[in-house]
């Protein structure tokens, strides 16, 4: 067996609002890492929400085939850990090893974790400090350990989840860009400032252990990789199915990397990442894997790793089904059983509060949408009646249909996905997802 590492960094909520993907944010040693691994520019998280974007990612199904349909931490649960990344490469004799955030079990020891490293969630102190002595204490492992057995790591910041840390005198808001979606005023701006804060936490934490990586020699026998969950938790941004939702941050280090240094454009989605990985370390890919493998690029070989990706939500703060297929062409969302705004699955933010007080909630959302994205890559218009395109939306529902049948999408059987018994779920009536407003334990049309 190869004997490469693993070590997996990633983050909460950041999307694609890093330096290298051209955003003018405080990420200096992201911006290092660029030049010395291969950025996706067109990677796709599997879920716009935490806990199914990463067991997406960790087991290589769809949230609604490893059971994480919603947030772990509401009651939702993985049908079976044994199929994580960590339980999977310590049965093939790596020592797996967690420091910081996991967000797809109760317990980091029921996922397959030997050992966990620095402060558990539960400990009470800012996240920034949390963030900073976890990535300390990881260095310090790393430097002293000693073990001839190969490791898989993952490193996760609390970093870039809401609330901000507030923006220093160095972040002026007055001078900050805030995504073309937003309103360009003050209260976003200042927003957006205080998320340049987070960020660079982030950037200050990857720097000191990506500097360990390097002083120990780990980058000339590990795979390195760095990414998040989905989009930055701002309105129509985190817990949607635009790009600026499912787009995420994503940049892989392997040894004799024939990308390193280079961003690409292909189509990947965070599914791809365990047979990928299998690949890279000589392991047999496991029966349930969904994704594809996109380790044949780092050898140099033009290749077309998958021609569509997928991405769902079927529970966040409540429940507002949806589904998506995106081409590199085209995006097509359909919205199932759900009113037009979902107010509490929107993270609380100054933007959130701008926008409600200008008349966010009486939005209305069409059930189906197409969008044409190299005309309209910010998603802006709805060509979904546009008769033009009927062809183009036909092929895209029966595909995305299709996909639904392979996977035993359980909207297929009812558009009232029922919620684990015991789950936490706010009506939808609920402005704010922080408040102990949730649907009685009786609710049946969503209790299973």
């Amino acid at each position: 067996m190869n004997k490469l590492n693993v070590i997996y960094i990633h983050t909460h909520d950041s999307g694609r609002y890093t330096g290298p993907y051209g955003y003018n944010v405080p990420t200096p040693n992201l911006n290092r890492f660029a030049l010395e691994s291969t950025t996706f520019r067109h990677c796709f998280s599997a879920a716009p929400t935490c806990s199914p974007s990463r067991a997406a990612l960790l087991t290589g199904m769809t949230p609604h085939q490893c059971g994480m349909q919603g947030l772990v931490n509401r009651g939702w649960h993985l049908c079976d850990s044994n199929k994580h990344l960590a339980s999977f490469l310590h049965s093939k004799g790596y020592e797996t090893i967690l420091c910081g955030m996991q967000h797809e079990g109760k317990s980091w020891r029921e996922l397959g974790y030997e050992t966990h490293i620095g402060h558990e969630e539960s400990v009470k102190m800012s996240r920034d400090e949390w963030d900073r002595e976890n990535t300390e204490s990881i260095v310090s492992y790393l430097e002293n350990r000693n073990s001839d057995k190969p490791f898989f790591l993952s490193l996760g910041w609390f970093n870039t989840h809401r609330p901000y840390p507030h923006a220093s005198e160095e972040i002026n808001p007055d001078f900050i860009e805030v995504p073309p979606i937003l309103p360009d005023c003050a209260e976003v701006r200042k927003d957006m400032a205080d998320y340049h804060q987070s960020i660079s936490v982030v950037d200050e934490c990857f720097g000191k252990i990506y500097d360990a990586i390097r002083r120990l020699g780990l980058l000339d026998n590990s795979i390195v990789f760095f990414t998040t969950d989905h989009g930055i938790a701002f309105p129509m941004m985190k817990c949607s199915l635009f790009d600026t939702g499912i787009g995420v941050s994503f940049m892989f280090s392997c040894p004799d990397n024939k990308l390193k240094g280079r961003a690409v454009d292909n189509l990947i989605s965070h599914y791809d990442v365990f047979p990928t990985l299998c690949d890279l370390l000589g392991i047999e890919k496991p029966e349930w894997i969904e994704g594809h493998s996109f380790a044949p690029l780092f050898e140099g070989k033009d290749v077309c790793v998958r021609k569509e990706v997928f991405a769902e939500v079927t529970y966040h703060a409540s429940y507002e089904p949806k589904r998506c297929i995106r081409t590199d062409r085209y995006k097509y969302i359909r919205l199932f059983y759900s009113p037009d705004v979902i107010p509490s699955n929107i993270d609380e933010s100054p933007s959130k509060s701008y926008m409600v007080g200008h008349g966010l909630l009486s939005h209305h959302k069409d059930r189906e949408l197409l969008f044409d994205l190299a005309l309209d890559p910010m998603e802006r218009e709805n060509l979904a009646s546009n008769p033009e395109y009927e062809t183009i939306k036909e092929d895209l529902r029966k595909r995305l249909h299709a996909w639904m049948e392979e996977t035993d999408d359980p909207l297929l059987l009812s558009d009232k996905v029922p919620k684990p018994e015991g789950a936490l779920v706010n009506p939808w009536s609920c402005i704010n997802p922080e408040e102990n407003d949730f649907l009685p334990p009786d609710e049946s049309d969503y209790r299973y």
